[in-house]
């Protein structure tokens, strides 16, 4: 809209309109300049043309702004994005006049004294160069010197914030070559700034982008230590800001940085003492662990469309996945190792002395940096507890034959994605190497009578090794792991002395336990040394809240009574997994814990929800059963906010899952959310058609008398929820056989199509035509017509009206889209929509109309001179146009489209 200036009011000074527009800039009221600055725009459209009329104007400009009124320069900078929009589209050298005139005020504004004109001058400043609109040149020669000035360490604190500010909006635009060279290194200077907190937390807050301007080498290199400075900030608000943006940081590091250094430095927020920062690291964990997603391992990827699909796995990332770690050398070196051929293998018993957990050192020296790494305990356990469905499916490769070995010191062994990242334990195998090799023999001793002599010798000298560490155990977290690991061992030789009469290990099973043993020594997570008491139990072996009492694997129980306690060394094993370090993943499950929500956030469940598909994409379907008791837990949640969550995304966890393990675990929890309160219920309707084609046809089959659950509402009123019902089962309908349409989802689109709201009744039309086409295109022209028939009964003899104008719509949507043959129509529908003719009420008359003169009569079928019923469809259009309803008249005798004319004519001179 033009806006009114001086220029439009008659003059009684008799001056041309330029000369009044210079009076008027110049003139001592402020109210005259603030009207001229307001209208620029309209004067460079009136004197642009002219390149001597231009330049006059240019200069009014630049002596506006310096005026002395702030309200004058307020108004001059709101127009300056408007004005070089318009230079851009219809002058040549734009940006040269840009960077002449307009540029220089934007810098000069960044320093006025005012601060509404210094915030109009850097919202303009980021707008011109989003549109591209200032030169590189002026960028690095006008804009970031008079930025370096503003963040220097002498400028003043309100300036310096609003500079650090800009800093970090322009490294979003500018080229990554540039934020590296001019403003990162005063970003990093000011990420430390002592003085001024708002300062650094202005860096907090977008230090993610800068990290994604400058790239992953710079990141690395200068970001990161900036990063941890922040992250151990005094300020609590510094270290929710760090939080907050963790996501965006880990995504522009390499996996080693991120698994090594971000990884320990999360686990310290997620700790932290303040309970927002908590709250904020709980609610970028999700997003944090998806980080680590590798299409490789996982066999997913996102498409462009951001639609997830299945991509085989390599035949090295299936290998990677099943030992551990790349290259580890627990996976074995023979010919069988190697050999990608699955074989069936049984499970190891309980009490099978092989199954203990195998125990190495670390072979690696410490990282780079030792103190921001979590201590950690230098044992892992048994190799996971295989599925029940995928048992007979694991590939040889994890279960070494009889002549591998675990080799602990082997140079393939060295290195392993976990152990990378944490602190290295004392060297004790030569220790233990005697232990487990006299604990093995126990295989070779099954049914002899020296077995159970030599499970004594065992047990004797995992004993001594205990008594030796016991006086080191409260000073020394190591110590404390390896005690912990060594109690669980000798637990496993105890019960399997007692078990061994009663079970004796078949061949197969003596091989699996230590084939299972090889791959846990590189997915057995790290124990923190600030970990809970109650996150340090391992295998089985609670930590002792008594300081004084021994290690269970050192007290006076009887045997038999240690025999009798439940062993959860089973459910340990299957929260292994290698993708992410193990801490992540434990501080993740426990969100579903409810002394969290009371800790750290209330709603912290729904967060936990709302990132588990990522979380599951990034762990992979081999991976599930790490997840697969959290979102059990999730799904029975006692707020309904978090039970909406994983109704929303429990189809893209079905994709992700596949359809095996859809069926067993998620096929039960969408069984429950099809009968919780409406607000979840939504969830899983609104993607019920991309949940039911991942399911088999069987399975399907059994959600066909259940859809017509969902007509029925918690509120009648909810009609959207009916609604959404009705475009669903579009979609739904090419999942199912022609009969099974007719027989179950037929009665639902005819309970929509007499809906009381008209929405619904208007897009359960376009179901009735889904429905037949489906019926005429699978050649079931016998159920079609029990449908057209079921039709005629409801609708066209309905008492209702409503009933009756829809039997109208119905007809004139099935005719535009063709979906029954012409003669079946004729013959069953075209009789009873004539009839129609003769209604009392008007509005079915209107809807009438429309159908016979928009539609039925534009058929090139119906416009055929020799077609029987055409004078029978005239002479109805003819008494419709001269009833005495006004409308009804109007929409019969309304001229059809001109181009349905002319698509009528060319087909009538064809036939």
């Amino acid at each position: 809209m033009r806006v009114t200036t001086f220029l439009d009011i008659p003059g009684h000074d008799n001056l041309p309109p330029l000369a009044r527009l210079e009076k008027y800039a110049f003139s001592d009221n402020v109210f005259n300049r603030q009207i001229i600055a307001r209208g620029l725009l309209d004067i460079f459209r009136d004197f642009g043309n002219d390149e001597e009329d231009f330049l006059t104007v240019m200069a009014i400009v630049v002596r506006l702004s310096e005026d002395a009124e702030p309200t004058v320069r307020t108004e001059l900078m709101e127009q300056i994005p408007p004005i070089a929009i318009f230079l851009q589209e219809n002058r040549s050298n734009s940006l040269a006049v840009l960077s002449e005139y307009l540029i220089p005020i934007v810098v000069r504004y960044l320093t006025d004294p005012n601060n509404q004109v210094r915030k109009s001058s850097q919202e303009v400043l980021l707008i011109l160069l989003e549109q591209d609109l200032i030169f590189q040149h002026d960028i690095e020669n006008k804009v970031c010197p008079i930025l370096l000035a503003l963040s220097g360490p002498d400028s003043d604190n309100e300036y310096k914030a609003e500079a650090v500010n800009i800093i970090c909006k322009l490294a979003s635009v500018l080229s990554k070559s540039t934020v590296e060279r001019l403003l990162l290194p005063r970003f990093c200077e000011l990420c430390g700034d002592g003085k001024l907190f708002l300062v650094r937390k202005v860096c907090a807050t977008n230090f993610g982008d800068v990290c994604h301007a400058v790239g992953q080498e710079a990141t690395e290199k200068f970001l990161i230590p900036k990063f941890f400075e922040l992250c151990s900030d005094n300020v609590w608000g510094m270290r929710k800001a760090c939080a907050e943006c963790f996501m965006a940081v880990s995504y522009n590091t390499s996996p080693e940085v991120r698994r090594s250094k971000l990884s320990p430095l999360f686990i310290r927020l997620v700790s932290d003492p303040c309970r927002w920062v908590r709250q904020a690291a709980f609610q970028s964990l999700g997003p944090f662990i998806s980080t680590f997603a590798n299409p490789s391992r996982a066999g997913l990827y996102i498409r462009e469309d951001g639609t997830l699909s299945i991509r085989p796995l390599a035949q090295g990332a299936k290998s990677d996945s099943t030992c551990g770690s790349p290259g580890a050398g627990s996976c074995g070196d023979t010919p069988s190792a190697r050999s990608p051929k699955p074989v069936q293998i049984e499970p190891a018993l309980p009490g099978d002395a092989s199954s203990f957990p195998c125990v190495r050192s670390s072979c690696h020296g410490p990282t780079e940096n030792s103190m921001e790494a979590p201590a950690s305990a230098g044992t892992e356990l048994a190799g996971l507890s295989p599925e029940a469905g995928d048992i007979n499916n694991l590939p040889i490769n994890s279960h070494p034959g009889p002549g591998s070995r675990a080799c602990a010191g082997s140079p393939e062994d060295r290195f392993s994605n976990f152990l990378y990242w944490r602190t290295p334990l004392p060297d004790i195998s030569k220790d233990l190497e005697l232990l487990l090799s006299e604990a093995g023999l126990q295989e070779e001793a099954c049914g002899r009578p020296e077995t159970m002599h030599n499970s004594c010798v065992a047990r004797s000298e995992i004993q001594k090794v205990l008594d030796s560490l016991q006086e080191h155990l409260m000073s020394d977290p190591d110590v404390r792991a390896q005690v912990q690991v060594l109690s669980a061992a000798l637990r496993a030789v105890q019960l399997d002395s007692v078990n061994e009469p009663e079970h004796k290990p078949t061949e197969g099973v003596s091989e699996a336990p230590m084939s299972a043993r090889s791959p846990a020594c590189d997915s057995q997570p790290a124990l923190s040394a600030a970990s809970p008491p109650s996150e340090l139990s391992v295998a089985g072996v609670p930590q002792s809240t008594n300081p004084g009492e021994p290690c269970e694997g050192t007290s006076d129980r009887p045997e038999t009574q240690r025999r009798q306690d439940p062993i959860p060394l089973e459910e340990n094993k299957s929260k292994l997994q290698d993708i992410i370090p193990q801490p992540l993943l434990d501080e993740y499950v426990s969100m579903t814990d409810p002394a969290r929500a009371q800790t750290v956030d209330t709603d912290i469940a729904k967060h936990c929800a709302y990132s588990l598909p990522g979380v599951a994409l990034t762990l992979g379907r081999q991976n599930w059963h790490c997840l697969k008791d959290t979102y059990e837990t999730l799904a029975s949640d006692m707020q309904w906010k978090v039970r909406r969550t994983l109704a929303f995304s429990i189809h893209e966890l079905a994709v992700i899952l596949g359809d095996q393990l859809t069926a067993a675990d998620l096929v039960p929890i969408f069984n429950g959310f099809l009968k919780d309160l409406d607000e979840v219920r939504i969830g899983v309707l609104k993607h019920l058609y991309d949940f039911l084609k991942l399911l088999h046809e069987d399975k399907r089959r059994e959600y066909l008398y259940q859809l017509q659950e969902f007509v029925v509402t918690d509120n009648s009123r909810n009609w959207r929820f009916r609604y959404e019902l009705a475009e669903q089962l579009i979609l739904i309908l090419e999942l199912y056989s022609p009969s099974d349409v007719y027989d179950y989802l037929m009665h639902i689109a005819l309970k929509l199509c007499a809906d009381r709201v008209s929405e619904v009744r208007w897009v359960s039309f376009k179901l009735v035509v889904a429905i037949l086409q489906k019926l005429y295109s699978s050649s079931e022209s016998t159920l079609g017509l029990k449908f057209i028939n079921e039709l005629v009964v409801r609708f066209r003899h309905c008492p209702k009206w409503v009933g009756r104008q829809a039997f109208a719509v119905i007809c004139q949507a099935v005719v535009s889209a063709e979906c029954v043959p012409v003669d079946q129509f004729v013959e069953h529908l075209l009789p009873s929509l004539l009839s129609l003719a003769s209604d009392p009420v008007p509005n079915v008359r209107v809807l009438l109309a429309k159908a016979l003169r928009q539609t039925l009569l534009e058929k090139a079928y119906f416009r055929n001179a020799g077609h029987p019923h055409l004078e029978v469809v005239e002479e109805t259009v003819l008494a419709l146009q001269s009833d005495q309803d006004q409308d009804v008249s109007f929409f019969a005798t309304q001229e059809p489209k001109r181009q349905n004319l002319i698509d009528t004519t060319t087909l009538e001179k064809q036939n």
